[in-house]
């Protein structure tokens, strides 16, 4: 349905092609979702939501290049999305508070930008719980750092040695290739010559799944356990069954996750979508918050304008399927999941611990 001059038009930013396309699906489906029920409440200031998609699979400047012509001729009025931290700081930097900016991807920590706000997971809340949990529980103290070459994993990677000292463990060995790397052989041979008993995984979408499926041909996952903090149900599917065992991902959100409301968004996404939908993801269910917590935010200080929001006194929280959430410092405060891959699904084991 075409956008009228009286709707409310949020420009959804998401990836629709390359490593991270295979998340695009379940972004646009549960933003959907999303937009019938802000409308079902009456919608946001009073006005109809409606999306306005917007490939984030390009290079950082394109994709701010694109969102600044939209703003600019009055076709968006928010944005919201999950994409990568080098698209994000290039998009708020030309945003420059003009549009709110809700940003849904986990991510590196230290973003402080005003008019910016933030639902996803950072590694105090998810690396650093986990490898404590898995030195105690597993004896993993030996661990290998795998990363696709942007500015999330290599910033997480500065946490994890920092963690690793703090928490008497060993960084064996680092290992960073280009987004859309397909061969990992020599990785692979580091990894195993390094004595690692662990490999922290922080690679995007399918970088990750080649690494898996040549990870298992090469049989490590016998004597070397994964962990990453960017794993999702399609990652698990596309990297197949016999690539996924001893696989571990922290995350504030799984489909398989047994919470009231996580039970009720799934009920309610298969429900609107059918049985054959693509798995609601944590990457697409974050953009289903990102636009409840856009509603909040804006119709909470009954204004769209940045600096009406950032001078409003009225708390901000919302309801989602990870429950309701408050904000701290434009950071949404969040449960954390601990989850062992079972074939293409996730075991949920424990609630991790605040860092």
């Amino acid at each position: 349905m075409p956008a009228t001059t009286d709707d409310y038009v949020v420009g959804l930013l998401y990836p629709q092609s390359g490593p991270a396309g295979l998340f695009g699906p379940s972004c646009l489906t549960s933003a959907r979702l999303a937009v019938d029920d802000v409308n079902a409440r009456g919608g946001i200031l009073g006005r109809q939501v409606r999306i306005e998609a917007i490939d984030a699979s390009v290079a950082a400047p394109g994709a701010a290049d694109s969102v600044a012509g939209l703003v600019a001729s009055d076709r968006i009025q928010a944005v919201v999305g999950w994409h990568r931290s080098d698209v994000r700081r290039a998009v708020a930097q030309r945003l420059d508070r003009r549009v709110p900016y809700v940003y849904t991807a986990l991510y590196e920590g230290g973003e402080h930008t005003d008019g910016l706000w933030l639902t996803g997971e950072t590694p105090p809340q998810q690396v650093l719980p986990a490898l404590r949990w898995m030195r105690d529980e597993l004896a993993l103290r030996r661990w290998f750092i795998v990363g696709s070459e942007y500015v999330w994993p290599r910033r997480t990677a500065e946490a994890c040695r920092a963690y690793a000292r703090r928490l008497d463990l060993e960084i064996c060995g680092e290992a960073y290739r280009p987004v859309g790397t397909e061969q990992y052989d020599d990785v692979l041979t580091r990894i195993e010559a390094s004595g690692a008993t662990g490999v922290i995984q922080l690679q995007l979408g399918q970088d990750a799944v080649h690494f898996n499926r040549q990870f298992a041909a090469a049989g490590l996952p016998t004597g070397v356990v994964r962990f990453s903090p960017l794993m999702d149900e399609s990652m698990l599917l596309a990297s197949g069954p016999d690539a996924t065992a001893n696989l571990f991902a922290a995350s504030g959100f799984f489909g398989s996750l047994v919470t009231d409301a996580a039970m009720d968004f799934g009920s309610r996404y298969f429900g609107a979508f059918g049985p054959g939908a693509c798995p609601p993801s944590a990457m697409g269910e974050s953009c289903m918050e990102g636009l409840l917590l856009l509603e909040s935010l804006v119709n909470g200080a009954g204004s769209s304008v940045v600096e009406d929001l950032l001078s409003c006194a009225h708390p901000t929280r919302y309801d989602g399927p990870r429950g309701s959430l408050a904000l701290r410092s434009a950071h949404a405060e969040q449960p954390v999941y601990l989850a062992a891959a079972a074939g293409c699904d996730f075991d949920v084991i424990t609630t991790l611990p605040r860092g």
